[in-house]
């Protein structure tokens, strides 16, 4: 009989969400908009301790109108971390802009600020100044915040902070998503919290946010009838969708706790030679975890990343890849990149492996005898 699967990250139901929901209906706020947006919005704005929150339909939507109100532009440059998924880089390509990728450091496997500032340095001399900054908190690893937020300001480029899957995550105590000048989140259907699909921006700029909810809804004008004067987008969250929201934010640092101690489950009973961990830089540093994710070193350990991820799966546990890095995908193959190898190497040798919040310890027991076992058989 097969073993029942285990997922690397799969929705974790807090108990309050069907309430909201069913408050939704019993009142017929069905409509995109309503009372549960306005609460999700409030409530996220005070567990980030952060002035403004706009709900949208997901995390990719939030960076396109971050560099809409930055006034991206066909034929401007913003400078994007390499080793991320398409979701960060692809709204730059909607606008008709041109992505700079820049590789990360080893520290954290995030955006190098040694890089970025001679990526910027060398864009500025050949005239073509970035209008933008874009850094993911991989896998929810706090990113050197303090040295990318220096360099940016140094240039004074603005600086969008993808904390996409880094909700709950913090440094000297600050909530990720609140360093930039603009802030993402995501709400993907295997975040650490979900509303099936949606994402947020965030800002201490009341002028971005307000006008972020104008173009987010189709950027419809003061009138009696529908007036428009400049281009929008569907892009709010709707309030049904918030309602599951509301009910998650309220379980939000369970979840973290959680996928906190199935870290530390994995650190414990998978400490050998070989099998490297993507680790917190600092005591100041606090990540939420999302993905506990490894390299794995093919002449310590007899195999390779990909030789671990299949056997794996012959036994129904599901695992992933890193990211493979923006300049390596055929989409941005032309692109200019700075780099240093790192993104390459991580992307060859990495794995996520499953870290969701309601896994039991049977099943992460069942993780690692599979991957001690094929490691010593190998």
């Amino acid at each position: 009989m097969t073993e029942d699967r285990i997922w690397l990250s799969s929705p974790d139901m807090g108990g309050n969400e069907l309430k909201y929901v069913k408050e939704a209906f019993d009142t017929n706020w069905i409509a995109p908009l309503g009372p549960n947006v306005d609460h999700f919005e409030k409530e996220l704005g005070e567990y980030l301790g952060i002035n403004h929150v706009a709900a949208l339909s997901s995390g990719t939507a939030a960076i396109h109108l971050a560099l809409i109100l930055l006034g991206v532009k066909s034929g401007d440059e913003v400078i994007a971390q390499s080793f991320t998924f398409c979701g960060t880089t692809n709204p730059i390509l909607y606008l008709g802009a041109t992505p700079v990728l820049v590789d990360s450091e080893y520290d954290t496997w995030n955006l190098d600020p040694v890089l970025l500032e001679e990526a910027i340095l060398d864009r500025i001399k050949k005239g073509k100044r970035p209008k933008a900054v874009i850094m993911v908190h991989l896998y929810g690893m706090p990113a050197k915040m303090k040295q990318i937020v220096e360099v940016c300001s140094r240039y004074e480029i603005p600086l969008i902070e993808d904390a996409a899957e880094a909700l709950g995550s913090t440094i000297d105590g600050r909530k990720a998503g609140t360093f930039g000048d603009m802030g993402i989140l995501s709400f993907n259907g295997n975040k650490i919290i979900t509303t099936s699909g949606g994402g947020a921006l965030v800002s201490n700029n009341t002028q971005w946010i307000d006008k972020s909810r104008f173009l987010a809804t189709q950027a419809r004008d003061e009138a009696p009838h529908y007036e428009h004067t400049e281009l929008g987008y569907n892009y709010r969250m709707s309030n049904i969708l918030a309602g599951v929201g509301r009910g998650q934010l309220e379980v939000l640092d369970s979840h973290v706790s959680k996928r906190r101690a199935v870290n530390a489950f994995y650190r414990e009973h998978l400490s050998f030679e070989g099998l490297n961990f993507q680790s917190e830089m600092s005591a100041n540093d606090f990540s939420n975890y999302w993905l506990t994710s490894v390299k794995i070193e093919p002449e310590l350990l007899g195999v390779d990343r990909e030789d671990v991820r299949l056997e794996l799966w012959k036994s129904n546990i599901e695992t992933r890849p890193l990211w493979k890095p923006m300049h390596l995908q055929p989409l941005y193959k032309d692109c200019v990149y700075y780099g240093n190898g790192v993104s390459d190497e991580l992307f060859t040798k990495g794995l996520c492996l499953p870290s969701g919040s309601n896994l039991t310890t049977v099943e992460l027991e069942r993780v690692v005898v599979a991957i001690k076992g094929f490691i010593a058989k190998s």
